[in-house]
């Protein structure tokens, strides 16, 4: 496959699209959806990118430091797509690792979010993913990951509750062992200006 080919089935998504219009009663031949199909398409390769990518490749070139201590980049945005219903999710992840000789570039966390948020997702399991991922990429001592979203499944449609936030979160190594250690990375994950 060339670098320029996508591996999204552009017209097969405007095909779909166009059926989906006229199943719900919709022209799509009228002037204001023309180009709706392709759009559609579009943005589908774009949000579901994550699935052709491979997060760990972010964590491939790390830094050899002595540092031992939490390291804890909070707030990185994100939109995903819930794979029940196929509407977005948002929010933010806070991720921290204690490191074990290695550290990853901070942008490197947030790269990995995006790729892993860019698929059709459940919010628990993209929180695993990334735990999983930064402790085995990095060999690190501890991590933790905590992601706080939005479901537009929960509001605007079926129970209809706008400002529900979800909570998730995954911690393993000396996270999970030590309780001190833990709620000292919750509290800095929690803390808010």
């Amino acid at each position: 496959m060339s670098q320029d080919k996508s591996p999204v089935d552009l017209a097969r998504i405007e095909r779909a699209v166009r059926e989906i219009l006229a199943a719900v009663g919709e022209d799509p031949n009228r002037e204001g959806l023309l180009e709706t199909p392709a759009r559609v398409a579009r943005m589908y390769a774009e949000i579901f990118s994550g699935l052709h990518s491979h997060p760990e490749r972010h964590l491939k070139r790390v830094f050899h430091e002595t540092y031992d201590e939490m390291v804890l980049v909070r707030d990185i945005t994100f939109n995903s797509m819930c794979e029940h219903h196929l509407l977005p999710f948002h929010g933010v992840a806070h991720i921290g690792y204690l490191p074990n000789g290695r550290v990853a570039g901070l942008s490197k966390l947030a790269r990995i979010v995006e790729d892993i948020s860019h698929r059709p997702q459940l919010q628990e399991r993209m929180t695993h993913q990334i735990a999983d991922l930064m402790e085995r990429e990095l060999d690190a001592k501890g991590v933790v990951v905590v992601l706080e979203a939005t479901h537009t499944c929960m509001t605007i449609r079926g129970v209809r509750k706008p400002g529900s936030l979800t909570i998730t979160s995954a911690v393993r190594g000396l996270f999970k062992r030590n309780e001190s250690t833990r709620a000292e990375a919750m509290s800095l994950i929690m803390s808010r200006k």
